[in-house]
């Protein structure tokens, strides 16, 4: 199951250099990422080949991981509607989203309540 990581970071110059670094020098991908300010903290979200190398190369910098969850990472077309089509099917499973991003290569992040009913529900066409 591919992995979300969620830090927080400060919202200053350079917080989101120190984390690109400390995993580009860990020699980890960033494959996605999200990220958004709020009252002086930054919450990023990130999705990485390696969760385990990433996890060391963050606490090694003191950059805090918050939480680490399992994610859906879906290949999408790229075209109009993609989104909603998708999320129609989650919605029709009774499937709640809580996080959307897209990732490298038109993929799209999902963090949902019921991974296992959100698969099922994208393999019932």
């Amino acid at each position: 199951m591919t992995k979300d990581l969620i830090l927080t970071l400060e919202d200053r110059p350079g917080a989101l250099a120190k984390m690109g670094e400390a995993l580009g020098q860990a020699g980890v991908n960033i494959d996605g990422i999200c990220g958004v300010t709020f009252e002086g903290m930054g919450m990023i979200h990130i999705l990485v080949d390696d969760p385990v190398k990433a996890r060391r190369a963050l606490e090694v910098a003191e950059i805090p991981v918050v939480r680490e969850q399992d994610v859906l990472v879906l290949k999408l077309e790229d075209r109009p509607g993609e989104l909603g089509n998708i999320a129609r099917r989650l919605a029709n499973a009774g499937v709640n989203i809580h996080l959307a991003y897209l990732a490298t290569s038109t993929r799209l992040v999902l963090g949902v309540e019921d991974i296992q009913k959100a698969q099922g529900a994208l393999r019932a066409k």
